[in-house]
């Protein structure tokens, strides 16, 4: 047998290898996508058709639901929650990338001695159940005067996201080379400049990955802000929960109020997708 009838056919299985996993990848997107078609299509049904059985998908299309989560049918607004969100999303992501980026540099390209025992201590803060740790945080905060306060929430999400990003920005920077920054130091840089101007850049698509990932577990998060919040922080997922009520579930409202939610991480997952894909695989290959 010829090496070329030979390579025909390995070229033959591979094509067909790569359409099975192709398949396979497109049902499996489907699978995912599905449910959100779903949420997104009850939204704009009113309560009576969200809440048939069998479901009717040529109901007609409303508006409604939108209007009652934005408070024009005299509900409560969802603006402040939607800011509170915002907030602390954004500033706990920030000080989470103020404070991983010197512990991933310290424990890559500068590491410290028995460094692996310092990203496993990382790793084991989050082997404790976030209920555990519920009740001396809310004596904490019930104590010193901080229950319903966002920048509570500000500093727990940090401590809750920093130890993942330590470990992701970990094995980003290990593959920054060493001989710019070296060249850096010899040009007369200090730590702070080499960080700020010759890590950074170059560990770009890591640390909007890392940033990504951090501002989609603070924004999603539910527990501690429902215990420790009230009225005046109370966050996006909070108000969520104020749609399920003794009176029933209000399907299409919390449909429409759902997608509201998810647009802002949405929107920034589709902004920085580039990035993402690239941060993601950065550590993946040596």
């Amino acid at each position: 047998m010829s090496s070329t009838t030979t390579a025909a056919r390995r070229t033959g299985r591979g094509g067909r290898n790569g359409l099975g996993l192709g398949l396979v990848a497109w049902l499996a997107g489907i699978v995912f996508f599905l449910p959100i078609a779903w949420m997104v299509l009850t939204s704009f049904h009113s309560e009576a058709d969200a809440a048939t059985n069998p479901p009717s998908f040529a109901a007609p299309l409303t508006l409604d639901g939108y209007r009652e989560f934005f408070g024009a049918a005299g509900g409560a607004s969802p603006w402040p929650a939607l800011i509170n969100s915002t907030v602390a999303s954004l500033a706990s992501t920030l000080f989470v990338l103020v404070l991983a980026l010197p512990a991933a540099y310290a424990l890559s390209i500068r590491p410290v001695k028995k460094w692996t025992d310092v990203l496993f201590f990382f790793l084991s803060t989050k082997m404790l159940p976030a209920v555990a740790g519920l009740l001396p945080l809310y004596l904490f905060a019930r104590n010193a005067g901080l229950l319903d306060n966002i920048w509570l929430l500000v500093v727990l999400y940090t401590s809750m996201n920093l130890p993942i990003a330590v470990w992701m920005m970990q094995s980003f920077l290990a593959e920054v080379p060493v001989a710019v920054i070296e060249a850096a130091r010899v040009d007369g840089a200090s730590l702070p400049v080499i960080l700020a101007r010759v890590v950074a850049p170059i560990a770009l698509p890591g640390i909007a990955a890392t940033s990504l990932i951090c501002f989609i577990f603070s924004w999603n998060e539910l527990l501690f802000a429902r215990v420790l919040t009230g009225v005046v922080a109370e966050t996006a997922p909070v108000f969520l929960t104020g749609f399920i009520t003794s009176q029933g579930l209000f399907l299409a409202k919390v449909c429409a109020a759902s997608l509201v939610v998810s647009l802002p991480v949405l929107a920034a997952g589709f902004a920085a997708q580039d990035k993402l894909v690239q941060g993601l695989s950065l550590g993946a290959v040596k």
